[in-house]
């Protein structure tokens, strides 16, 4: 039986309080979805701990295991703290696993980066199921996609000047 792909729940904010946010649950769902089409395969849940309260990883098993996933299908990175950080945790798993691929839960404006970000680190992805439109609202949505259209050349330069030294050490 070949190695099933990973599925990447990638990270956002947790309220202070330690409860989900809107875009957090979102991913989470999208994550739940992914892991009903693909049975077999490990969910990397990624993200670190703000400044009060759980990590966002540990919100995502949370939940996860409460909506039926076996706890032993999660993987648990709690220390990244930035998108490049979830990508290389991802790297590092799918080098450790030997998955064929990776499958990208988040917010449809993100996933361009985060698959860039993955393609430069030599790691294929698909989209997991994903909300269409803006997530959130207008304001929320358009604020989000202004980030991205800064952090996506931003993130890629980094990427790709560390890459040797990143991957050399899988």
């Amino acid at each position: 039986m070949s190695t099933p792909p990973l599925i990447v729940i990638f990270g956002a904010a947790a309220r202070p309080d330690g409860s989900p946010s809107e875009a957090l649950l979102r991913r989470i769902g999208c994550g739940l979805e992914a892991a009903a089409a693909h049975p077999r395969s490990p969910i990397l849940c990624s993200g670190g701990a703000g400044p009060a309260g759980p990590s966002e990883a540990a919100i995502m098993a949370q939940y996860l295991a409460a909506a039926g996933v076996a706890p032993g299908r999660l993987i648990l990175d709690e220390a990244s703290l930035s998108t490049r950080a979830n990508v290389e945790a991802a790297t590092r798993q799918v080098a450790e696993g030997g998955h064929p691929h990776v499958i990208v839960c988040s917010d449809a404006y993100h996933l361009p980066r985060i698959r860039l970000m993955l393609a430069l680190l030599g790691v294929r992805s698909d989209v997991g199921p994903v909300l269409r439109g803006p997530a959130g609202s207008v304001p929320y949505w358009l604020r989000m996609v202004a980030r991205e259209a800064l952090a996506i050349p931003y993130d890629a330069a980094l990427v790709l000047l560390k890459r040797r030294r990143f991957l050399a050490g899988l």
